[in-house]
């Protein structure tokens, strides 16, 4: 009698496959078998954006033709809107085959040709509308010819039954589970590890040199570090509490340049230059500290987005955009945490850390965009604003991932130092893991804000009022003075001055410094204008987006060189911008102004009692500068 329902199920399967059937066009051909179609008639489409990535990116436009048939005898297929496909009635089981352009390098994308394969869910894997909560099968087909013989899968997916070398068939419990585990084909690097039980793989595709012993590693660190972080320091551990996902793996993509990540449940596709990763016998730059703080980035968004989830993305609706306010803490309290576990699980030090905060709080302060748009208006709007700036972007916007990095900061200060660190935001994300993530009941617009205040046990509105819902500056210098940090503002010492680091040059020298208020690329002709800030100088003097200038006051001028040209004036001083409009010179006269002061740095207070050092200490782990440096610099035993 039992037999019955496991034939049912088992034909209930909605059962996939994939092969990258013509590599030098970088095309995959993919087919959806149905069991039981729609006796009205099948429908199918594609997601219209990928989560974690809030654009919509029509990923039907790749779909080269489309095809269905059932018993061996083709079947109508119409197509109904810019995604969304229909079958005509069909008696027995339906299957789709359609053929997918894929040549997109991004970690959002599909992509193929003969040296690498790689895909996300949404881009290839038609929804069956109707059949969405199904399980699903999917066969990872290898390509064919005797140069693509050393090819291996790597992803999170559940194997069925796979070769040794990964392709083969694996399972997913409906169709977002399929769709949230990307997968890399070819010739990759590949490292294990084991952090709190559970087991971690590093797929690295493209050429490097990477010691892979050294980031798997690291990354057991730093992933250690996460774990504990929501679960206690017994995660992992008989008895203590388990992690949600069984394994993990992390896909990084090698390029000369590219950076960039894209978080799933069980794993993330990462892009970095290759100079970022640590090479054996030499010691790492800054680069590889930003790769570091991706990963740590990705890795955080298992808990915070895959699983605690804003009620308006419970669930997912693919075919639109799905709005909320709350992107802010999804992706800004994410980008707090994922430098501060740098220096919690001592791959950092405090001094570096401070150095990242003093670069984060520059770059906000040079955004004309934080005084027009607050960061609930960001979250709302990244459909249409974040995902598609432009060269006014920076005057009418404001990142929700850098200032909501910074309102979180914020937040953990305010909490730790009210209650003398026996509260922080580590307790409020535990309790929303707790009332979010472990029962997958979405979060709702006002939700954080009231998880905030139940641990605080103190009001909050203020706070969230003036930081989520006003333009006005955060309270931050005087945040962290409480922890025995200083924060000092002043112009910047040069045009790559970045801050986070105390300048060589006097105050007073800084202070003759001139501004031009544009933002130049190199251009064949000259310098060509990329952004005009809000009331700078170019601004005022008409200088616009596009212009190309050639020569200051007659002299001519290089992409390279204008910076330079630039340091020799003075706040006051008037030039004249020679400049291409598209086919026409024109010439403007420009009154530079005083050089802002939008670069910050940050610096211990040597005069601050034990209670800040101590709340210091707890905030930042307990690591010392000296410990965490060593830590980032070891070389492999």
């Amino acid at each position: 009698m039992t037999a019955v329902p496991a034939i049912v199920e088992r034909d209930a399967v909605v059962r996939y496959a994939i092969a990258p059937s013509d590599p030098e066009a970088h095309l995959y051909t993919v087919t959806c078998t149905v069991a039981h179609p729609d006796p009205a008639g099948q429908r199918f489409a594609l997601p219209a954006w990928i989560p974690g990535s809030y654009m919509i990116r029509e990923f039907a436009r790749h779909v080269l033709s489309a095809e269905a048939e059932s018993q061996g005898r083709r079947v109508g297929l119409r197509k109904l809107d810019k995604h969304t496909w229909v079958a005509s009635r069909v008696a027995g089981p339906l299957v789709l085959r359609w053929r997918v352009y894929a040549f997109d390098l991004s970690m959002r994308g599909a992509f193929l040709d003969t040296e690498r394969g790689f895909f996300n869910g949404p881009c290839v894997f038609p929804r069956v509308l109707g059949q969405e909560h199904r399980a699903c099968e999917v066969d990872i087909q290898a390509p064919r010819g005797a140069s693509y013989r050393g090819w291996r899968v790597a992803t999170a997916l559940r194997r069925v039954e796979a070769a040794a070398n990964g392709f083969g068939r694996y399972s997913a419990g409906d169709y977002d589970e399929l769709i949230d585990h990307p997968v890399e084909m070819g010739t990759f690097a590949h490292v294990r590890f084991v952090a709190c039980g559970v087991p971690h793989e590093i797929a690295i595709a493209g050429r490097h040199r990477a010691d892979l012993e050294r980031l798997a590693r690291d990354f057991e660190r730093l992933a250690s570090a996460h774990v504990r972080l929501w679960h206690g320091p017994g995660a992992g551990t008989r008895g203590g509490a388990r992690p949600p996902m069984e394994r993990y793996v992390f896909l990084v993509h090698v390029l000369d340049e590219g950076y960039g990540g894209l978080e799933h449940r069980a794993s993330t596709a990462l892009v970095c230059a290759r100079d970022e990763l640590p090479v054996h016998g030499e010691t790492p730059g800054d680069g590889y500290r930003g790769f570091l703080g991706l990963a740590s980035h990705e890795y955080f968004h298992t808990w915070n987005v895959k699983r605690i989830k804003p009620a308006a993305f419970t669930p997912y609706d693919l075919e639109r955009e799905n709005y909320t306010t709350l992107l802010w803490a999804f992706e800004g309290i994410t980008s707090y945490y994922d430098d501060l576990m740098l220096v919690r699980s001592g791959l950092i030090g405090e001094r570096e850390y401070l150095e990242i905060l003093g670069r984060s709080l520059t770059s906000l302060a040079r955004t004309p965009g934080r005084e027009v748009q607050t960061v609930a208006e960001a979250s709302f709007d990244a459909w249409i604003k974040y995902y598609r700036q432009d060269e006014n972007s920076p005057n009418a916007l404001v990142s929700y991932y850098l200032k909501g990095s910074l309102i979180a900061l914020a937040l953990d200060l305010l909490l730790r130092s009210r209650t003398h660190g026996t509260r922080s935001l580590d307790d409020v994300m535990r309790a929303l893991w707790q009332i979010h993530g472990r029962t997958g009941v979405g979060v709702p617009e006002g939700g954080i804000e009231r998880v905030a205040e139940s641990v605080a046990g103190f009001p909050l509105k203020r706070f969230f009022d003036l930081a989520l819902r006003s333009t006005d500056p955060l309270p931050l210098p005087r945040l962290l003075a409480a922890f025995g940090i200083r924060v000092v503002r002043r112009p910047a010492e040069s045009a790559s001055d970045r801050g986070g680091r105390a300048p060589s040059k006097s105050l007073a020298a800084l202070r003759q410094r001139a501004a031009f208020g544009a933002r130049t690329t190199n251009d064949p002709l000259g310098a060509k204008i990329a952004n005009v800030y809000t009331a700078g100088a170019a601004e005022r003097a008409g200088l616009c987006a596009g212009d190309v200038i050639v020569a200051i006051d007659g002299l001519r001028v290089t992409g390279a060189g204008i910076d330079a040209r630039l340091e020799r004036c003075r706040p006051g001083q008037r030039i004249e911008v020679q400049a291409f409009r598209r086919d026409r010179l024109i010439a403007r006269q420009v009154t530079l102004l005083r050089a802002p002061a939008d670069t910050c740095h940050l610096e211990i207070d040597a005069k601050a009692g034990p209670a800040a050092r101590r709340l210091r200490e707890r905030w930042l782990g307990g690591v010392t500068r000296e410990r965490g440096r060593a830590a980032m610099l070891r070389e492999r035993a």
